[in-house]
């Protein structure tokens, strides 16, 4: 049973992703722990961290092929980034599973806000990370990756909805550019968490692989769905945010009651 649900579940986070376009790996732990059944919080957000890496890399794929993926800025932001995922997963590993599924919770509520407040940015499709405007771009691009890193690692998500606009913010690229170049950054700071749980013993590859084979046939269908509902695209990303703010409030009552 634990199987099916745990396909049941990334078929539902594959086929937000391919709907509202991000966000989805979001809802991943809570889906892990009330419907899926895991009883640790940790091995929730290990095994997470694994889906996520993976669901991450299938997209990029097809978004480097697309010529959206500004690789020189995802190499430097990820780089950074990565020593603050390991920085970030093993203090959460410290911290009772009860705390630390409550401060998820709070930081859905957080996303959710996010994604209500987000503005689509112009920015520049030239914009490039080279010699020449290195001096002016490194000392926003390192710190932000080292930043989104350390809360990716800490609470085992993709962190897209935190490195998408850190990207636009750091270089000034299009929101269709900072999506694709956050990929990258995703595909290695969950690589990056996953590694560091495993390790601790904190990962069920069996209902990750379950979990993964769901997403990439949610995701397929949820490109479809997305493409067919495009013109109300504004209004499912309402509806998901709050979704995600709602979740969030039930994930802290349960951590709140379970304590």
């Amino acid at each position: 049973m634990q199987d099916f649900l745990s396909v049941l579940s990334g078929g539902f986070v594959g086929f937000v992703l391919g709907l509202v376009g991000g966000g989805g790996s979001i809802i991943a732990v809570p889906l892990l722990l009330y419907l899926v059944g895991i009883p640790a919080a940790h091995t929730a957000i290990g095994t997470s961290a694994v889906a996520v890496s993976l669901s991450a890399f299938a997209n990029l794929i097809n978004q480097a092929r697309s010529g959206l993926v500004k690789w020189p800025c995802a190499a430097a932001f990820a780089a950074s980034g990565v020593f603050g995922t390991i920085i970030g997963s093993y203090a959460a590993l410290q911290l009772p599973g009860a705390r630390l599924v409550a401060l998820f919770g709070a930081l859905m509520i957080g996303v959710g806000v996010l994604m209500l407040l987000r503005k689509d940015a112009e920015g520049d499709p030239n914009v490039r990370l080279t010699l020449k405007t290195a001096k002016s771009m490194l000392p926003w691009l390192i710190p932000a990756g080292l930043m989104v890193g350390t809360l990716s690692g800490f609470f085992g998500i993709g962190g897209g909805f935190l490195i998408v606009p850190a990207l636009i913010f750091a270089t000034g690229m299009p929101i269709r550019n900072a999506i694709a170049t956050s990929l990258v950054a995703i595909v290695v700071f969950g690589a990056a968490t996953a590694a560091n749980y495993a390790y601790a013993g904190e990962v069920d590859w069996n209902l990750a692989g379950f979990f993964v084979g769901g997403g990439i046939a949610g995701g397929i269908a949820g490109t479809f769905a997305g493409k067919a509902l495009s013109g109300h695209k504004a209004a499912l990303q309402l509806v998901f945010a709050l979704f995600v703010i709602a979740t969030g409030v039930y994930v802290i009552y349960k951590a709140v009651a379970s304590a």
